[in-house]
């Protein structure tokens, strides 16, 4: 619906012929490999007498911990999340009869250290009744990688401003303004942008022989995106 007289009229970033803009839009697109790898680890008991569920939990979750904290400066961070014990009752039968006791622990562990990813995971899910999920690829907030792509987005519009311009024999005159889109934006992709790097095995505790064969992860290459407009003013063309 058209503005009316009393509405103010939106200011339109129009040139004059005097001082003629151009508007762009300059994107870059990066395609690196990730910086951070998080996994989840819900360790969990099940009893029939809530004390002893509880003890088994909480001497699982102490394994747990202390084997991640053997990979020391590999695991970045290190969280435990929600915590719940929760009584099983009967499907039949009269009253609040409960069959068991169900507890659940759950970890958050984030390395930087590819190469004992593979190890650590393997080890973990080979602990007594301990789901392990991840990774998952990502980079840092304030990586590099989204700064390059920033950098670059700015470079590819004044090019694409100076290509305008010299297609009507002129020149740029001023930048008049850079409006930022939102300039990171990291996603994951699918398994199909593999990463060149392969990761292997590295021992950070001594009696591991009776464990599994660790595994061979590939980390997953990151994209990141970034997108700038841009105005310009140029010196008025002869046309």
């Amino acid at each position: 619906m058209p503005p009316t007289a009393e509405e103010p009229r939106p200011h339109l970033p129009y040139g004059t012929p005097d001082a003629p803009r151009i508007a762009v839009r300059g994107e870059a697109h990066l395609e690196v490999d990730p910086e951070i790898a998080r996994i989840g680890i819900t360790v969990a008991a099940r009893g029939k007498d809530r004390r002893t569920t509880l003890d088994d939990l909480t001497r699982r979750n102490t394994t747990t911990l202390d084997l991640i904290k053997t990979y020391g400066d590999a695991v970045e961070r290190l969280e435990t999340g929600a915590f719940s014990i929760t009584p099983e009752l009967r499907e039949h039968g009269r009253g609040e009869r409960i069959r068991a006791y169900l507890g659940h622990v759950h970890i958050t562990a984030e390395l930087t250290d590819f190469t004992a990813l593979g190890e650590l995971t393997t080890r973990l899910a080979d602990l007594d009744i301990t789901r392990v999920d991840g990774p998952w690829w990502a980079l840092r907030p304030d990586s590099p990688a989204h700064r390059e792509a920033r950098q670059k987005a700015v470079h590819e519009a004044v090019q694409r401003a100076r290509e305008y311009a010299g297609a009507l024999g002129t020149t740029l005159a001023a930048l008049v303004e850079i409006a930022d889109l939102g300039a990171e934006n990291t996603q994951p992709y699918a398994a199909e942008a593999q990463s060149g790097r392969r990761m292997r095995s590295m021992a950070y505790a001594a009696d591991i022989e009776d464990t599994a064969a660790p595994l061979d992860l590939e980390p997953q290459r990151q994209h990141v995106h970034a997108q700038v407009n841009a105005r310009f003013t140029m010196t008025p063309p002869t046309l």
